[in-house]
């Protein structure tokens, strides 16, 4: 006897939901389970597509060829940026966030980019305005009659956090001297001048907050990007590292960077997975079983995607086999051209 895993159902009666699906692996949030690309879940339990007890997925890996392999750890070795470039859907940015799990570096800073970022921003933010319209609120409550003292300013800590760059560069304390993991995500999205306002960043690993700089006998705690209850001192005002961190800057090719910011990354242009590797993700993500079962659907993506009529991504494959090996709807074929509809298609 079949089940109807349908939830919407279009015949305006009520029935209310009690059991919810379960999400695919690689929706899963922090409120919930755990994604498997965190390296505390490798090799635990749980369930497949198709909801059977047991997980025959291997423990979590980013699938990726010898010689990108070796592009990275160069960049890890000559302690540079990796420009990482590729289509959408190739793993740019799951790439900073395999590093942080395999090298046991903690979580990944992350700095996306649009066209309003600066380089101050990923440095840090300060909320002036607060701040006056407190000391202002302050002044009003504390000033009594015949009192000439001012009372105290607002703590500049309580207003100003490093960003997630600015975190990035703070020297690592002794107990933990490995460096941070920071992503750039899509700096070709950003003005023309980011790249080059990060050259100095890059070479010099050092950086100065003006409204720290000012406080000359004192070094102001203030909170980082990722916590709102650490907080760091920043003596007289400059942020420099002591050891370089793990920057991954991804890109989509929407734009040429300037020669001067090239020559300071080390430059990995991933491919589109081939057979093999997709096999791979696709039984990582929902196991082995699964992926066995999904090889004619494979094998019609992979035809689409290479035939150059369509620009498909990786975690559309993925979509397609989770909802056809979950049975979550009726009849795949209709949904077919919707699954693998092309990047480029803007059509209504």
């Amino acid at each position: 006897m079949s089940t109807d895993l349908r939830l919407f159902r279009g015949d305006a009666e009520p029935h209310p939901v009690t059991d919810w699906p379960k999400p695919p692996p690689w929706r899963t949030f922090a409120g919930g389970d755990q994604p498997r690309n965190s390296a505390s879940q490798e090799g635990q339990g749980g369930q497949d597509a198709d909801g059977e007890a047991g997980d025959d997925r291997p423990p979590w890996r980013y699938v990726i060829g010898d010689t990108e392999r070796d592009i990275v750890n160069a960049a890890l070795h000559l302690h540079r940026p990796l420009l990482v470039t590729g289509r959408p859907g190739t793993g740019k940015s799951s790439l900073a966030r395999a590093l942080a799990g395999e090298l046991g570096l903690g979580d990944v800073l992350h700095w996306p980019i649009n066209s309003r970022s600066t380089l101050a921003e990923g440095m840090y933010r300060y909320d002036a305005v607060g701040r006056l319209r407190d000391a202002a609120l302050g002044q009003r409550r504390e000033q009594t009659p015949g009192t000439t003292e001012a009372p105290p300013e607002p703590d500049i800590g309580d207003y100003l956090r490093l960003g997630p760059l600015g975190t990035a560069l703070l020297p690592r304390p002794a107990s933990s001297p490995l460096p941070r993991v920071l992503l750039i995500d899509e700096l070709d999205k950003g003005d023309v001048d980011l790249p080059s306002d990060l050259l100095t960043v890059f070479e010099e690993g050092t950086y100065e907050v003006p409204e720290l700089a000012r406080f000359k006998d004192e070094a102001p705690r203030v909170r980082i990007t990722g916590s709102d209850e650490e907080r760091v001192a920043v003596p007289s005002g400059r942020i420099t590292c002591d050891v370089f961190p793990v920057v991954v800057i991804t890109s989509n090719g929407e734009r040429d960077f300037p020669p001067a910011f090239l020559r300071r990354c080390v430059r990995l242009d991933l491919k589109q997975p081939d057979e093999a590797q997709l096999r791979a993700i696709v039984g990582m993500h929902l196991g082995s079983a699964t992926a066995e079962r999904a090889e004619k659907l494979i094998g019609e993506f992979l035809k689409l995607r290479d035939s150059g009529t369509r620009e498909l991504a990786t975690d559309q494959l993925l979509n397609a086999v989770h909802l056809r090996a979950s049975g979550a709807v009726t009849d795949f074929d209709r949904l077919r051209e919707t699954v693998f509809r092309s990047l480029g298609d803007t059509d209504a």
